[in-house]
Parts: C-alpha cells; structure tokens; sequence
C-alpha cells in the first residue's frame, strides 16, 4: 500500500511534528509533501522519510516569514501530486486536509484545528499592532476566500480525527463534519519521574535539610524554586498574562521557547523572569523535574506540554478553556484558573501553593496519553477505514 502524509510545513519539533513523528513510526514507508521544509529543525525520524516540497520552498524569505505567504499556500497544496497513493493521511493545523488525492485514494485528516489564522484567532494575528499594516489590509481581504476554500476543501476528507472534543466540537462548528476523537501522543517513557537530579537540585535539596535541621528554620527566598513555561511565543499562548503575573508576584519564572513575540515580552519582564530560548528534549524534561509548577495560561486545541509536565509529576497551573479541560484534573494534577486575566493567575499560582499534590497520582493521569496508546487507537482506526 502506497502511503502519503501530508504536514503543513516542517520549521521546527512542535506539537504537530511530534504526531509527524508518531505517524512516520507508524508508516515507516510513507512519503511526506509539506509546503516548506527547513532541513535540520525537525527530528532524524521524520527526514529519513522521502519529503517533497511546493514551490513556496523557493519563495524570498520563506523560512522566517512563511506565514504572510498565507494566501498562496491554498493553491500550493492543491499542486501536490498523490497519483497513485492508496492512502493520505493529513496531518492539519492550516491547509494540509486541502490536497487532492485521487477518486478512489482514502483520505484521513488529524485534524489539530480549522484553521485558526482565519477564524477564531485572525485578530490575534493580523490585527492593529500585531503586523505590519499592508500585510493586515492583504489579510483582510484575502480573509473571505480563504474562509471559503476552508470550508470547501474540507469535503475532499473522508474522515476526520480530531485531536480533542473541543476540536471535535470546532470541527462541526465550521465544517458540519462529525469526527473521531484520539488524542495525540505524548512520550510518557522520556518525561518521567526517575531521573538523575542535576547538581544545582541536589544542592538545594542538601540546603533545605540542613535549613530543616536547625531550631530556627529561615524562611526561603522565592528565587529557590521556580515556575516553567514552555511555549512558542505566538500572540494566541498569551505568555503576556504570565509575565505581568510573575512580575507582580516577584517569583521566578523560567520560559523555555521563542517566537513572534520574543522582543516584547521581554521589554515588559522584570528580572525574576528568564528566558532561555528553546532547548533540547533533556534540558526540558531537567526543567520539567525541577520546577514548582508549570504555568499554562493559553487556550489550547489540545497542549502536549502540560501532559509531558504531569508525566513527571509536576502540577499545571492552566487556563479552564479548552484541550487543557481534558488533560489537567482541577485539584488532582493541578488547578485550573477563569477568566483568561492576570489576576486569575495570580489567584490561581496562590491557591496551589498551598496545596499538595501526589506526583504519582499525577503521572497516572499523563500515561492515559502515550505514545503506545495513541500508535494503537490510530492503527486501528485507520485499517477499520481502508476495509
């Protein structure tokens, strides 16, 4: 059986490029088209596949600013060639599901979200103050046909999966299709609890029992523990509210990730707030180990950060809208905040501080989306569709 998966574009190891990877385990054999391909920013699994590109890959500036080329790429993945593919599998945040198979091809779209540039979040995006002005008066009117072909391109999909019931619900909202829910995996046997500490844990681990020890016990400074966030800087992640939260509160913040918005937040940040740009999967998984909480004030489809955070036992502090509703249990594996404001942060970081939680209890609840389960729920699901 000949196999095609088509991924939006490969730029970096995201949360979609994770599934990228579960799907390239799965299907070893499968060729991948995407609209752009930046070699070295995806993982070894993924390029060892056959990847073909459109004819974006060539196009001025592309690897920075592929985003404003947002009304070309209908067309450009409507040029794939899948002549003689049995099966496609599009993996979907923007405009993958539009491809053209053939008549008789099967076509499954892991749909992550509509495309939300155009729908829900397009202010968030193009709006005053968040680009430049020609590129917010193209989007403007491009706006309209690309809500359309949207909605019109979703027919060639025989089957949707959608990666959360919130996304499920988003995906009748603006298609009218019904859709299977299957989580999307997360590596629950790299982001777990036993770990070698780093030194600067067990130093502090060493000061807290001889601080223990004495008659007097001193009270802590907020800079020996630290809270994490590990994000892309896109406006949509509002990492904004976790700064001015942080900055009223004095403690620390560590922030694993860069984007878009990297320059602003950092000139409203006060130095309790660190960034340390993006990192490998060990440096995170440390982190994730070390920290007080993860802080997750987004509204996310369905959020692999905060599931690989609970895999090592660590609470979410998240936003009670959205992917995070099914993930994080309010109380058990951490504590869910509303509205989307800074002082619902503050009042949410607050109230788990005095809270404990059982790190196992807390790892339970991540191993319910593994990357095992997710490769079996998907295999399954696809050869039921392909009898």
């Amino acid at each position: 059986m000949k196999i095609a998966i088509i991924h939006d574009w490969l730029t970096g190891m995201r949360g979609g490029e994770k599934v990228l990877e579960a799907l390239c385990e799965i299907y070893p054999e499968a060729d991948i088209f995407t609209l752009i391909h930046i070699k070295g920013t995806v993982s070894k699994t993924i390029e060892k596949h056959k990847i073909f590109t459109s004819f974006m890959q060539k196009l001025p500036f592309v690897e920075k600013k592929y985003r404003y080329y947002l009304f070309l790429m209908p067309y450009a993945v409507e040029r794939f060639n899948l002549k003689g593919y049995d099966l496609v599998i599009s993996s979907s945040h923007c405009v993958a599901k539009g491809v053209k198979p053939e008549k008789n091809t099967i076509h499954i779209c892991y749909c992550y979200t509509p495309m939300r540039y155009i729908w829900d979040l397009f202010n968030d995006y193009f709006g005053p103050g968040k680009t430049a002005f020609p590129v917010r008066v193209v989007m403007t009117l491009a706006r309209p046909f690309l809500q359309r072909w949207d909605v019109n391109s979703s027919k060639r999909v025989d089957y949707f999966i959608a990666i959360s019931k919130y996304i499920a619900d988003r995906i009748k909202r603006t298609y009218g299709r019904a859709s299977e829910v299957i989580y999307p995996p997360v590596d629950t046997i790299k982001y777990k609890l036993e770990i070698r500490k780093s030194a600067s844990a067990e130093k502090e681990a060493k000061f807290e029992k001889e601080e223990d020890s004495k008659p007097e016990k001193k009270e802590k400074t907020t800079n020996e523990k630290f809270y994490l966030m590990v994000s892309a800087f896109a406006p949509y992640k509002r990492i904004d509210i976790a700064v001015s939260a942080f900055n009223r509160l004095g403690y620390t913040l560590k922030i694993i990730g860069s984007g878009q918005e990297e320059e602003r937040l950092k000139k409203i940040s006060k130095s309790n707030i660190e960034y340390l740009g993006w990192q490998s999967d060990e440096v995170i998984r440390q982190h994730y180990l070390e920290c007080k909480a993860l802080i997750f004030p987004g509204e996310e489809d369905f959020g692999i950060v905060p599931v690989e955070a609970m895999a090592c036992g660590k609470p979410v502090i998240a936003f009670g809208q959205g992917g995070a509703l099914e993930t994080v249990i309010d109380g058990k594996t951490g504590v869910v905040f509303y509205p989307q404001s800074e002082e619902a942060l503050v009042a949410a970081i607050n109230k788990a501080k005095t809270m404990n939680f059982e790190e196992k209890i807390i790892r339970e609840q991540a191993e319910k989306f593994s990357l095992d389960r997710f490769k079996k729920e998907m295999t399954e699901y696809i050869n039921s569709k392909l009898k």
